[in-house]
């Protein structure tokens, strides 16, 4: 399985590589005053791959960036990465993630709009349980038909760094076609399942309080977040269950200029924790395209969630002038090594998450990477890959 992946990962690099030299043709032949007027930006790549939780699969990235404000130069480009896949097996799932900036940055919109109607898995809740239960079609698999919808809205405070503005959160939840396994859990059944599905309409209103001085959000060099988030979810908003998740994340980010040019550090914490009768959908888990990867999606999940995580990222620097050159100029690689801890609430922890991994870096756009990551999960001795637009974090 490992080899069919590594085979994939390399038809993927080479629709990415035609797509680069491509560009960069069409770069050498286009009027540089032209260039300079073009606001939107579009990228994409596809074909056929492969992804650790819906297996092979027809699918690609796209990226659309653009400025709200062409006459403001200092404006943040706004950033719209989309993922998108047709499954094999049956399914469709498309993921948007849009970082929109507006108003001389006065004004942001962030957040996430997600649809999936997949064959997926659910292991339970609780280290042990997660790390016991065998995933297959008879234990932990269902189809998912879930919709997301999760924006947030973010007003500078005066002239500082922090913001601060409402979140909104609707998911649709509907597990159907349940496995024997999944339709014996404890949880499952007390959230009214059935022998062969369960339906959960979540509403959640919330504040999002955050502290940013990122250069490039969608893929810093320098800087630092500080991000607080408080959702409450309740029957009273049109919901079927009443709980409140609360996130914490600080991330940061340096330069490595005595390495090279475009070498940079980050590191993570991230702390997500929920209270009351929380779905077994919407709880708290570790391993995603966003943190430790090497875990499959949704996995390890329970009431709270803690994990840190640093990664090295380095672009190539070529002095050629040639094509070959602004090959080179576009590729890169990520390592990173990473550990997360989860338990019943904030203070009790019952097991931990250890993960590393690696990854390639090509660059669409100025500061904007597509990426093929390979992550290992050392508890169940699970070696995942993952394709994507934008960093990780």
């Amino acid at each position: 399985m490992i080899k069919f992946k590594l085979i994939i990962s390399i038809i993927l690099f080479s629709i990415a590589i035609h797509n680069v030299v491509g560009q960069e043709a069409e770069k050498d032949s286009t009027d540089t005053k032209k260039k300079e007027k073009k606001n939107l930006r579009f990228s994409i790549i596809g074909g056929p791959g492969y992804t650790p939780d819906f297996g092979a699969l027809l699918g690609g990235s796209a990226l659309f960036t653009f400025s709200t404000d062409t006459s403001d130069k200092d404006l943040k480009r706004s950033v719209v990465p989309t993922g998108f896949a047709f499954l094999f097996e049956g399914g469709v799932t498309i993921i948007n993630r849009p970082q929109l900036f507006f108003n001389h940055d006065r004004f942001r919109i962030f957040g996430q709009i997600i649809y999936k109607n997949t064959l997926d898995n659910y292991y339970g809740v609780g280290y042990e349980t997660a790390k016991n239960t065998v995933r297959s079609d008879s234990t932990t698999q269902f189809r998912n038909n879930a919709l997301q919808f999760n924006p947030i809205f973010l007003f500078r405070l005066k002239e500082s760094d922090f913001f601060i503005g409402p979140l909104i959160d609707i998911t649709s939840d509907e597990m159907k076609e349940v496995s024997k396994g999944v339709a014996d859990d404890p949880l499952y059944i007390e959230q009214g399942g059935s022998s062969n599905r369960l339906y959960l309409l979540n509403v959640g209103l919330g504040i999002d309080l955050s502290y940013d001085t990122r250069d490039v959000p969608a893929n810093a060099y320098s800087g630092l977040l500080f991000d607080f988030k408080f959702t409450h979810y309740a029957d009273f908003f049109g919901g079927d269950l009443n709980y409140s998740n609360i996130s914490l994340e600080y991330r940061q980010f340096t330069t490595l200029d005595w390495i090279g040019k475009r070498k940079s550090l980050g590191w993570m914490v991230q702390s997500k924790n929920s209270f009351g009768d929380v779905a077994l959908t919407r709880m708290p888990f570790v391993g995603s395209p966003f943190d430790l990867r090497g875990y499959y999606l949704g996995q390890y999940r329970d009431h709270s969630v803690h994990l840190a995580m640093a990664e090295y990222r380095n672009m190539f620097n070529s002095k050629r002038e040639d094509l070959l050159g602004k090959l080179i100029n576009r590729l890169g690689f990520a390592t990173w090594a990473g550990v997360g801890v989860m338990g019943p609430d904030a203070v009790n922890m019952e097991g931990v998450l250890p993960n590393f991994g690696a990854g390639l870096r090509i660059e669409v756009q100025p500061r904007m990477n597509f990426r093929i990551d390979v992550g290992n999960n050392p508890i169940n001795n699970n070696t995942l890959v993952y394709f994507n637009m934008t960093e990780a974090f």
